[in-house]
């Protein structure tokens, strides 16, 4: 039998100025948990997790916590102020963890927690709080944008202690890959209440269409369309859809045809002369190498950059991405090499940094200069119109920039920098602080971009969304060029660490594998069972999530015993039959494909 809830809440109501956050929410929290909580920004996302964890009062509501429990918060930004190093940090408070477990975390995320907590960087502090957090045996993590300020080795090694953890989780986070790759459950903060389902965020997006496409539909019936107009044109879901669809299309071709045009080695085949007139080339590199000191960053490096190409760059921290970047830029000389670049260059450097826009400013002042119009690459519109396509409201026209969250002043800032006039856009971790949708937003405005586009990024569903060609750097100052995104980088990687490997030279040579079979096709039962299961499973999903919602009840365990069980067995018996029925229809979907 199933656990009870480790954590609950009931009718949580939480005002907001004259209005309600959201009302009547309510949430359990089993002791495996693995939940993803999403919402746009502004939906009230870190203050839920902040309820959770009792760092806030409710206006209404039961919050219960069974015995023993020990939940611990990761903030997004934790306070740092007063502490002479990121030990002292990590070590302080009455229920500070052991600190052979802290170092020993620290240790293994590559951090020196004796540097001055004044002076360590984002990536630095945001370890230290890992340490903390992780080294303190909660029994319940709450995790509010995690991966922030982390590199991919960093990331890797959260997720596969994650994986292994026993306790359960909640977590924030922009990152999709963190979030498939961990989650087995969604919590949808969405205009005021909270919806949950028993599927990871893997299937969060074709869940969200379902339930807006109810509600049209719904609201088609009622005539009261009024009452989801303002978020329907915000999100335009369907109609999104489509187009990122055709622009993943469109990204496949491009990588196909870049593909065509790179060596094996990664070098260009076409010719390095760059033409301005019709810009075929933008950045030329020839042989470059960079050192500092006596460490090589940069070695032996030749990339060809045309018109419209898509360049990510990743990489640990350390390996050279910001390097490799300054040089492609013109702002760092190599040591040996040529880097070229074309006369008609006019590049945007978008880099986060919301400090630069004064918080006493109108949105208006940071976006037209205190006028109703903006030049948008040199096309005037009416600032407000401007404003709908990066999903504001319109009417936060006036409203000072101090009073935007974290997220929102990030939209802003991209909105005034994808306006200006530019061929090259040069965006240095952009993702930071973004919420889902305005990530799908930066991949349209990217894909539709005329010119060409340098990205440093972690985050590896956006590159594999948006770049034609993975810079990839391991430290060593070689530079792996590959077309396609960081899964494609990836794959690379993991063939050549294969190949790689030493031979066994007394293992005797096995038999060469039998001729590949034909493939037959699908037999009555396979072609039924391909049909059906899909409606199947969605059916066990729905009968999962209604029996979840009434084992939610906190009091129902002392109450219904009986009925606890019952549920309990009921959801065990579904989600078994469910991932039976996944597993079918996924080996008879590779038939299909094959």
């Amino acid at each position: 039998m199933a656990a009870a809830p480790i954590l609950s809440w009931e009718k949580l109501s939480l005002q907001q100025g004259s209005g309600w956050l959201f009302r009547d929410l309510d949430i359990a929290i089993a002791p495996r948990d693995r939940l993803a909580l999403i919402g746009r920004n502004g939906a009230g996302k870190t203050t839920l997790l902040r309820l959770l964890a009792g760092e806030l009062d409710a206006d209404k509501g039961k919050r219960s916590v069974q015995p023993g429990t020990r939940i611990v918060m990761l903030e997004q930004d934790p306070f740092f102020t007063g502490y002479d190093t990121l030990l002292d940090f990590a070590l302080s408070g009455a229920d500070a963890p052991p600190r052979h477990e802290v170092e020993a975390i620290a240790s293994q995320l590559g951090i020196d927690m004796s540097r001055r907590a004044d002076s360590a960087s984002g990536g630095e502090r945001r370890r230290a709080a890992l340490a903390r957090a992780l080294a303190s045996e909660p029994d319940l993590l709450l995790l509010d944008e995690p991966t922030n300020h982390l590199d991919l080795a960093a990331i890797d090694w959260l997720e596969d202690w994650l994986s292994r953890y026993k306790g359960a989780f909640v977590t924030i986070s922009h990152d999709r890959t963190f979030l498939t790759r961990l989650t087995r459950a969604t919590l949808w903060l969405d205009r005021g209440s909270i919806r949950r389902r028993e599927i990871g965020f893997g299937g969060y997006e074709a869940w969200m269409e379902q339930v807006y496409a109810e509600e049209a539909r719904a609201a088609d019936k009622l005539d009261a369309k009024l009452k989801i107009e303002a978020h329907w044109l915000e999100r335009g879901v369907t109609a999104r859809r489509k187009r990122n669809q055709g622009r993943l299309e469109k990204l496949w071709e491009m990588r196909a045809s870049r593909a065509a045009m790179l060596s094996p080695q990664g070098t260009a085949k076409l010719g390095l002369a760059i033409d301005d007139a019709k810009s075929k080339a933008v950045i030329v590199a020839d042989r470059v190498s960079k050192k500092f000191g006596e460490r090589t960053i940069i070695k032996d490096f030749t990339l060809r950059i045309t018109r419209g190409d898509r360049i990510g760059i990743v990489g640990s921290n350390g390996a050279g991405k910001t390097t490799l970047l300054k040089l492609l830029t013109g702002e760092l000389e190599p040591d040996s090499g040529t880097i070229t670049l074309a006369k008609t260059l006019q590049g945007v450097l978008i880099d986060q940094q919301r400090s630069l826009m004064s918080p006493e400013k109108r949105v208006r002042d940071v976006l037209a200069d205190g006028g109703d119009w903006i030049d948008v690459r040199g096309t005037r519109k009416h600032i407000q119109g401007y404003l709908k396509d990066f999903l504001f409201d319109p009417g936060l026209v006036e409203a000072r920039v101090g009073t935007l969250s974290g997220g929102e002043r990030s939209r802003l800032l991209l909105a005034r920098e994808f306006a200006r006039l530019s061929n090259l856009l040069v965006l240095d971790e952009p993702t930071n602080d973004l919420d889902l949708e305005t990530l799908d937003l930066l991949q349209e405005v990217i894909a539709d971009y005329d010119g060409t586009v340098l990205i440093v990024s972690h985050d590896r569903d956006f590159l594999d969304r948006t770049v034609t060609i993975t810079l990839g750097l391991d430290g060593s100052g070689k530079v792996d060029v590959v077309a396609g995104g960081y899964a494609d980088w990836e794959k690379q990687r993991s063939a050549r660490t294969v190949s790689g490997k030493p031979k066994v030279a007394a293992a005797p040579a096995p038999p060469p594998p039998p001729p590949p079979a034909k493939k037959a096709k699908l037999t009555y039962k396979d072609q039924r069972d391909y049909d059906l299961l899909p409606a199947r499973i969605e059916e066990l999903l729905a009968a999962i999530a209604r029996d979840e919602a009434a084992l939610a009840d906190p009091a129902l365990y002392t109450r219904d015993p009986a009925k606890f069980a019952a549920l309990t067995k009921a959801i065990d018996s579904a989600r078994a039959e469910k991932d039976a029925a996944e597993e079918r229809w996924l080996e008879l979907a590779e038939l299909v494909e094959g």
